[in-house]
């Protein structure tokens, strides 16, 4: 059953030409419950590849992320995340620091993707 805070009126995924984009994924497990702490990062990154899955792609078809964070110290973890994620070259990434983020997040990623049918 979908959790009731996860109701929204806008799509996880679109695709446009031959680009996907993705809705900023909070850090939640597959029951969406919200993951805090040092998995947080991995957890919403983990949301983006289940949502790219919805369309048929995956995290190498990904070309640029933004990472919204409650707090700019968890850069080196994202960076160590593109280095266990991706081989050179990477996406793009963005990194903006936010004030708060739905539900308590710590994270929120959303991504563009290509399709390469």
């Amino acid at each position: 059953m979908t959790n009731p805070d996860f109701d929204h009126p806008y799509s996880d995924a679109v695709a446009v030409g031959d680009l996907v984009f993705v809705s900023g994924c909070l850090p939640v497990d597959e029951d969406e419950n919200l993951i805090k702490g040092p998995d947080a990062l991995d957890a919403a990154l983990g949301m983006v590849e289940r949502r790219l899955g919805s369309v048929g792609l995956g995290l190498p078809d990904v070309v640029k992320l933004t990472y919204f964070v409650t707090d700019i110290a968890d850069r080196p973890a994202a960076n160590d995340q593109y280095v266990r994620t991706w081989e050179e070259p990477r996406p793009a990434r963005t990194m903006i620091g936010v004030a708060a983020l739905p539900r308590g997040a710590s994270v929120e990623i959303d991504a563009i993707a290509r399709l390469t049918r």
